[in-house]
């Protein structure tokens, strides 16, 4: 079963995202820059569609409790390197 992914907007650059899956849940606070956002995205959608799209991203790498509960979306990178290219293509 796929997990559900729901993404709340707190701000415009601070979002809650909670990860359903096989009967658990995981709550994630998460911020993005405009930067970020303006380059990952071409602001050519919504900053829930990016980071649902992140999480799908680290979903198929690692179990949503390896997620950290509270981070910054440029950190990804750190951990994986193919993020924003795979991110960019995710997007277009």
């Amino acid at each position: 079963m796929a997990a559900k992914i729901e993404v709340e907007k707190i701000d415009k650059s601070r979002f809650r995202v909670r990860v359903t899956e096989s009967g658990t849940e995981t709550s994630h606070d998460v911020t993005i820059s405009l930067g970020d956002y303006a380059r990952l995205t071409n602001c050519k959608v919504e900053p829930e569609e990016l980071v649902r799209r992140s999480f799908e991203f680290l979903l198929a790498r690692e179990p949503k409790e390896s997620i950290l509960t509270r981070f910054e979306l440029s950190v990804i990178s750190r951990y994986f390197p193919e993020y924003e290219r795979e991110i960019k293509r995710r997007l277009s």
